[in-house]
């Protein structure tokens, strides 16, 4: 009798445990949503953002956010590597509304057998000033969508720096849509024209961009793991780069991600890297 007793006791102990390490599981894949959702307004959902080609501002941008980043890059080309240098910073004035300015740097190093002269000159390569507003924000459907803008002044290389200081222009609008499916799971598509205007001739060339984003966040954290597809259409020309990364937190509002990219189908370019470093200051929240 001892014995059975002692087995329903251990059986009832085993379920017990068994519920309490699932309950914690559930509430851990939802502890980083609860904190950038709940509690607040305007209501806002959480979205895991590419690292590449990243958004303005959080999608649901509230008041007095605000994001510096800093992105080391190089590129494989098959005479030179490139080495990509940024840094901007993001800040939401109003609810809904973020902002940006971005400095984009490239440096050039011509590979074994390549004249130094025929490679790119070094250059600041634009001044980048940009807006996104999220004008759709849907917590059960866990969806947002914002449109953008971003304005590029395109600056002529150090060679011939000032001759002219400012060579072109890009106009690139652009739309995001963005669902959570679950807790863990994020998807996000971020599509435009950008139309390049050359000041000397005054010719316009437009090209398509269709960013897809896929990510799987880690139970109860901010970092995650995805891939991004940047796809490019230029007058029946197609390229797309597989960009596959991940988002480590190395503090409260200290975050670092790394990407490599993967050319599927570019002519001149091979692989290559990006780092990011993302520093988020603290902001009251209402």
């Amino acid at each position: 009798m001892n014995l059975k007793k002692s087995l329903v006791l251990i059986t009832l102990l085993a379920f017990s445990t068994y519920s309490i390490a699932q309950i914690t599981k559930t509430e851990k894949d939802s502890i980083y949503i609860q904190q950038v959702e709940a509690h607040k307004e305007p209501y806002k959902v959480l979205h895991a953002e590419p690292l590449y080609v990243d958004l303005i501002r959080d999608l649901g941008a509230r008041k007095g956010e605000k994001e510096w980043n800093i992105g080391l890059g190089l590129t494989d080309n098959l005479k030179f590597d490139a080495y990509e240098a940024l840094i901007e910073y993001e800040w939401a004035p109003i609810d809904r509304l973020g902002l940006e300015v971005e400095l984009p740097f490239t440096f050039y190093s011509p590979v074994e057998d390549t004249e130094k002269d025929s490679i790119p000159s070094n250059q600041l390569n634009s001044i980048k000033i940009a807006a996104q507003w999220s004008f759709f924000v849907n917590e059960p459907m866990a969806t947002s969508m914002a449109l953008g803008y971003i304005n590029e002044f395109e600056l002529s290389d150090f060679r011939n720096f000032g001759k002219p200081f400012i060579k072109g222009n890009v106009y690139n609008p652009f739309l995001v849509v963005a669902k959570r499916w679950g807790n863990n799971f994020h998807s996000l598509i971020y599509t435009g024209p950008m139309i390049e205007q050359d000041f000397s001739t005054n010719k316009f060339h437009t090209t398509y961009d269709i960013n897809t984003s896929f990510h799987y966040m880690i139970t109860g954290t901010r970092n995650f793991i995805g891939v991004e597809f940047n796809k490019t259409f230029d007058n029946g020309d197609f390229d797309m780069t597989m960009r596959p990364q991940m988002r480590l937190g190395i503090a409260d509002n200290l975050l670092v991600g790394i990407v490599v990219g993967i050319p599927v189908s570019r002519e001149n370019e091979r692989f290559s890297s990006f780092v990011r470093l993302i520093w988020e200051p603290k902001h009251k929240a209402k």
